[in-house]
């Protein structure tokens, strides 16, 4: 897969501390991935990379409201996260409550995200870009691949894989910048993740691999 960065974008999923933070409400379900995968690094490489090239990046956080809280139908990983409060708001319309909460950045990637150059899209509710603009941002800026990273791998990550292949996006994954919870009774939800990556992704790469990829010509 040719990364032509004058028409590449890294697009980020949910890097919040509920789900990258040994703190996060997430953590006894998503830890032993993420620290296996080394996650959190090889995002922060991939950011890190992308401000050095000068590759557009987008993030694609997960918000969830009071209102939010009264949805009656729930699958296993909503209700989870509901019942949790998992990247919980406040306010909508205020930044009241975010810093320090579980909504909130992962502080190795804070400086990235805080970046001027960055687009923050509108929050995602449950799994896909559907009902957020990250689509939309994509294409008036002719984006035509992305490079998709970010939590969880077969719940959030997923869903952006499809909806953007559907939108006619070709999408690299970073398959250890993800990570997902692990579950006696459901399963891995990573490894269930690689096998759907492997069958649709356009390109499945490791971070190292992506970063060689995305080098000028000259330097690889």
């Amino acid at each position: 897969m040719d990364l032509d960065t004058t028409s590449t974008a890294l697009v980020v999923i949910d890097p919040q501390m509920d789900v990258l933070s040994e703190q996060g409400l997430a953590w006894s379900a998503v830890g032993e991935s993420v620290v296996a995968n080394h996650t959190v690094a090889n995002l922060e490489a991939l950011m890190r990379t992308a401000g050095e090239i000068g590759l557009p990046v987008f993030i694609s956080p997960h918000y969830l409201y009071p209102a939010d809280q009264l949805w009656p139908g729930r699958g296993a990983a909503e209700a989870g996260m509901l019942e949790q409060k998992e990247f919980f708001r406040p306010d909508p319309l205020t930044m009241d409550g975010f810093a320090g909460s579980g909504a909130d950045w992962v502080d190795e990637l804070r400086p990235y995200i805080d970046d001027s150059s960055t687009v923050v899209v509108n929050p995602h509710k449950l799994w896909g870009p559907q009902n957020n603009d990250l689509c939309l941002q994509l294409g008036k800026r002719h984006i035509r691949t992305v490079v998709l990273a970010g939590m969880m791998a077969n719940l959030c990550v997923e869903s952006h894989l499809r909806d953007l292949l559907e939108s006619g996006v070709e999408v690299c994954i970073a398959s250890d910048a993800t990570a997902g919870p692990r579950d006696p009774d459901l399963g891995d939800g990573y490894e269930a993740a690689l096998v759907n990556f492997r069958y649709i992704a356009t390109s499945v790469l490791s971070t190292a691999e992506v970063i060689e990829a995305l080098a000028p010509r000259s330097e690889r």
